[in-house]
Parts: structure tokens; sequence; C-alpha cells
């Protein structure tokens, strides 16, 4: 099987790990148990974000979105772009004021996920997040527009696949001939 062509890879913007590291330093302020963890949070928390930034990818192919990401347990999922329903922009003031967005996959059958409601995944921190979004959107488009019009196919395409039956034919009469020289 052929390897996907890869028609957009996102590219994540590092402002998010500091962003990460504020959202920790909430949640642990915000417990009591946490505060006593702050210090250490503070010493680790941003090298263990900017890890996790490293390992996360998204990549738009012809035919799917693939994300990849986590720090010890990785996740890959490969969304079809025909099942993808919505592409959601979140912005919190917070995250405003980082100039960041976290754009949630959204499908048929991911309601009740754990990105959010309905969002099969979510990603923080995509660079130029509305182009990347738009881009998915089109290519989702086009494949909806080629499937509703019969699967049209180039000319090319068409001739490469009557030059592969061809060829499959010829060889199934030479293995035909071979059978009856042998009998």
């Amino acid at each position: 099987m052929s390897e996907p062509i890869i028609l957009k890879e996102a590219e994540f913007n590092p402002k998010v790990c500091h962003y990460w590291l504020l959202g920790g330093t909430i949640v642990l302020m915000v417990t009591v148990v946490g505060i006593v963890l702050l210090p250490i949070w503070l010493l680790i928390g941003l090298a263990v974000s900017r890890k996790y930034l490293e390992r996360m990818s998204c990549t738009l192919t012809e035919k799917s979105l693939v994300v990849r990401k986590g720090l010890f347990n990785r996740i890959e999922k490969t969304v079809p772009l025909e099942k993808i329903t919505d592409l959601a922009l979140k912005q919190g003031p917070i995250m405003r004021m980082m100039e960041l967005h976290t754009l949630t996959i959204e499908t048929a059958g991911s309601s009740g996920a754990t990105a959010g409601s309905g969002a099969l995944v979510g990603l923080t921190g995509i660079v130029d997040v509305i182009d990347f979004r738009n881009q998915v959107l089109a290519q989702r488009d086009l494949l909806e527009d080629r499937k509703s019009h019969g699967g049209s196919v180039s000319a090319t395409s068409l001739g490469d696949d009557a030059s592969v039956l061809e060829d499959i034919r010829d060889t199934l009469h030479r293995i035909e001939h071979r059978m009856q020289q042998n009998d």
C-alpha cells in the first residue's frame, strides 16, 4: 500500500507550553495539596510540556487527518475527512492573551468523546489555525464533490486503471495457457 500524500503539516506555537504550565499552576494553587507540589511543577512543568509539544503532530493527507500526541501514552488517530462534521475553534480569555486556539475535530460518531462535547480530538496551539482549518475543510469538500459526482476521476487515472486491468487479463491468459499445456 502506498504512502498517503501529505498536503499540510500543522505547526505548533511554543507559547502553548506556557499556557499548559499556567493551567497546571492554577489547578495546583486551587487545591490544598497542590500548593506543596507547586515548586516541583514549576521546575519540571515547562520541560514536560515542551517534550509533549515535540511529540504532537497533525497531518492533513488527501483522505484523512492524522493526529499524534502523548508523552507516556502515545495516541494516534486517523480521522477520515469524510467523517468530519466540524472543526471548531475554542479560545478562552487566557488563550486570547496568548494568541492561542484549540481546534476540536468533531465527527458524527464522536459524541461523548473525551476531548469535549462531541469532539473526537482537541489540539491547542496550531499556528495559523484558521488557515489550517480552512484547508482541512476544503479538502473534505473536494472529496465530497468527487463522491457526489459519481466518483469521477481524471482521464489519466482511467488510463492507468485500464492498463492495469489489461495487464491482469494478459497474466490470466498466460496462466490459463500454461495450465492447459500441463494437462
